[in-house]
C-alpha cells in the first residue's frame, strides 16, 4: 500500500485469547496465527492481556414483566494501545523511522500521532481495515487509507507455512 516506502520492523500489539465455552479451539487457532506471524523476518509481537468480569447491564429491549438487566461477562483487551504507543513514541524519538504507519481505526491513539507529528516533526500514517475514518485520526494523522478487501486477500498467509519446528497449516476456520 506504500510501495515509495521500505519496511523496516512491524510490531503485532495483541493479547493471547482464552478458550470460550462456544469456541474452546480460539487459543489453538491464535497460537498458530502467532507461529505464522513468526515466520516474517521483521516482525515482533507484543502482549497485552484480556481481563474479564461480570458486570450487571441494561437489556436492549425488555419483555414486560422481564427484569430490566442481565448478568453479563465483559471481556477487555488491556496494555495493547497503551504498548502500541509507548513504542511509536519511544521508536521515534530513538529516530527509527521516517514514516511511521499504524494499522488502525482507535482515536485513542491521537495523542502520541499529534506528538510524533508535531513534536517530533515525523510522519504517521493510518491504515485503517474499516470504511469510516475516525475523525480525529484524520485531522492529525499524515494521511489515512482505508485497507480494501482485495489488498486484504492478498496478504493472506498460504494454506501452509514451514518454519523451524516443520510444516503447518492455515485451520479452516480461519
Amino acid at each position: 500500500m506504500l510501495p515509495k516506502n521500505q519496511i523496516i520492523k512491524i510490531k503485532y500489539f495483541t493479547a493471547r485469547v482464552g478458550a470460550r465455552p462456544g469456541d474452546p479451539d480460539q487459543p489453538v487457532r491464535q497460537q498458530t496465527y502467532f507461529r505464522a506471524l513468526r515466520t516474517i523476518p521483521s516482525l515482533e509481537i507484543h502482549f497485552g492481556h484480556f481481563l474479564s468480569h461480570a458486570r450487571w447491564k441494561p437489556l436492549a429491549n425488555p419483555q414486560p414483566g422481564q427484569n430490566l438487566y442481565a448478568e453479563v461477562i465483559i471481556t477487555e483487551e488491556k496494555g495493547s494501545d497503551v504498548n502500541l504507543a509507548a513504542h511509536l513514541l519511544h521508536d521515534a524519538h530513538r529516530g527509527l523511522f521516517d514514516v511511521g504507519v499504524l494499522v488502525t481505526n482507535d482515536s485513542d491513539l491521537v495523542a502520541p500521532i499529534k506528538m510524533v507529528r508535531h513534536d517530533l516533526g515525523l510522519k504517521v500514517g493510518v491504515l485503517n481495515p474499516h470504511k469510516r475514518h475516525a475523525a480525529e485520526i484524520v485531522q492529525h494523522a499524515t494521511f489515512v487509507r482505508q485497507v480494501r478487501k482485495g489488498v486484504l486477500s492478498q496478504s493472506q498467509f498460504p494454506n501452509s507455512l514451514t518454519d523451524e519446528n516443520g510444516t503447518f497449516h492455515k485451520p479452516g476456520s480461519w
